[in-house]
């Protein structure tokens, strides 16, 4: 399927992909991460169950926090 991942068009090997899977699948590592599907934000404990399909639009955020 071809998706927009973080503003750039991203082919993924699968009909659908939870966000969880997505986001093992392309190593985003950072433990605060907010996600954003077609603009709406995606908590935590629903990513796993939320499915990401043709044409969608995902951002991931790395939050970064320091003084």
């Amino acid at each position: 399927m071809n998706i927009i991942l973080n503003n750039r068009p991203t082919s993924i090997d699968a009909e659908t992909i939870s966000i969880s899977e997505l986001i093992k699948l392309q190593k985003f590592s950072f433990k605060m991460l907010i996600i954003k599907l077609n603009g709406t934000l995606i908590k935590k404990e629903n990513q796993s169950e939320t499915l990401v399909k043709e044409g969608d639009n995902l951002d991931v955020i790395h939050l970064m926090s320091g003084g």
